[in-house]
């Protein structure tokens, strides 16, 4: 039996392969190219079941909490603190296979290297899938990891809605969660000593310099807005161009001069508008109304808030030139976030020690650990994306082999700490 702290036997390329595309065949029929599989829908209850009966037939524990995560533990010999490790299920519309998907499947993996090889640890080892990670249907990210951090509450689950008006604690209570009790689901931090997330890099920096592992140092915070321009619909034949008040075209320069105001420079940040739409949608009416979401992301907080500041700023004054209203509205926020230094050096070393330099490097996409280091010490990997670093897009893709690889690592890791 390897004694606590060595690594288990690698991981297959081909396991991952079969898993990653296990679950990428659940989703959402006639939804159109990739994977569609909305947080809180029966599809992704569908994919946590997977999870659990891989994890049970392990011979592991496993439940599902209120807020829909779904944790798998396999007792350390001492009772004592756990360390962690999971990613999510849930997609945006139209994703890829691997984002999310990698993690879990890595801790999928390596729960069952550690189960085979009868390696032994100190600590309990708990594998997440977390739900709701994706912001894609209710405008807020990482809702599971959120919930047990502390930072959402029952309350929040009660005002936000979907793009069809359906809320978010009614979305939960459809699919057999409880929304009121989403208390219980809170982690102790006397329970958890540390927790890592493998994750895709959703960019192109570590297959640009060639690197084969990336260590996370900072996570972007992100402020997400809902700007409404009023204007008046009217005839697209009948009204003159010179006395139109178009919201569109509003909020067309809108969208133009927040990409000018981010800039091109790469200093961590980014603005981007993922959604437009025009009412009344007619070919022949001018939109009297125009609706478009925000996305701010940043690794420095101050300059995250200036930069929203300045958004609305910037969209009122185009607004008041071009004669039409705004309001606003606030979706979601959250801060940047450094990871734990320690653990940090833990996933640097233990890459070195078969060979492997890896690159430090911030992420521009918000995760599930960025929320979880309110509970416990933190730390993250990054495997490299191809095709250009495209994700949350069907052309997301990773090398099989390069997650097999970070799977060791994160294993390494996860046993080190496990200590």
């Amino acid at each position: 039996m390897p004694l606590a702290g060595e690594r288990p036997t690698p991981v297959a390329p081909e396991r991952v392969a079969e898993w990653i595309e296990r679950f990428a065949a659940i989703s959402e029929p006639d939804s159109g190219p990739g994977v569609t599989r909305l947080a809180h829908t029966a599809l992704e209850r569908r994919a946590h079941e997977v999870f659990t009966d891989f994890m049970a037939g392990l011979g592991l524990t496993v439940w599902t909490d209120a807020a829909g995560n779904t944790i798998a533990e396999k007792p350390g010999t001492e009772e004592t603190a756990a360390v962690g490790t999971g990613s999510h299920l849930d997609s945006v519309p139209s994703a890829g296979r691997f984002d999310g998907i990698a993690g879990v499947v890595a801790a999928m993996l390596l729960a069952e290297r550690v189960v085979t090889d009868g390696v032994g640890h100190r600590r309990p080892l708990r594998f997440v899938a977390f739900a709701g990670e994706e912001g894609a249907r209710f405008g807020r990210a990482c809702i599971g990891s959120r919930i047990v951090a502390g930072l959402t509450t029952t309350a929040d689950l009660h005002q936000l809605q979907d793009a069809k008006g359906v809320g978010l604690a009614e979305a939960m209570a459809g699919v057999g969660l409880d929304p009121d009790a989403v208390a219980d689901a809170r982690w102790s931090p006397r329970e958890w000593a540390g927790f890592v997330e493998l994750h895709i890099e959703q960019g192109s920096v570590l297959a640009d310099a060639g690197a084969a592992v990336g260590v996370v140092d900072v996570i972007s915070g992100s402020t997400r807005l809902e700007l409404t321009v009023d204007g008046v619909a009217a005839h697209s034949g009948g009204m003159p161009m010179h006395l139109r008040r178009d919201a569109l075209t509003a909020a067309a320069e809108v969208v133009l001069e927040l990409e000018a105001l981010a800039g091109t420079a790469d200093d961590g940040r980014r603005i981007t508008v993922g959604r437009l739409e025009a009412l009344p949608g007619s070919i022949t009416t001018i939109p009297g109304r125009c609706v478009l979401t925000v996305d701010i992301r940043d690794i420095d907080l101050e300059r995250q808030c200036a930069t929203a500041e300045d958004v609305l700023e910037r969209a009122a004054a185009i607004a008041e030139r071009r004669g039409v209203t705004l309001t606003s509205r606030h979706l979601a926020e959250a801060s940047p976030e450094e990871l734990t230094p320690s653990v940090r050096r833990t996933l640097i070393d233990v890459a070195r020690e078969v060979g492997t330099e890896p690159l430090v490097l911030p992420s521009g996409a918000s995760h599930d650990t960025q929320m979880i280091k309110q509970v416990c010490p933190v730390g993250m990997l990054f495997v490299p994306s191809r095709a250009g670093g495209v994700s949350h897009s069907p052309h997301e893709d990773t090398d099989f082999g390069d997650l097999a690889r970070g799977a060791d690592l994160l294993g390494a890791a996860l046993l080190r700490l496990a200590r």
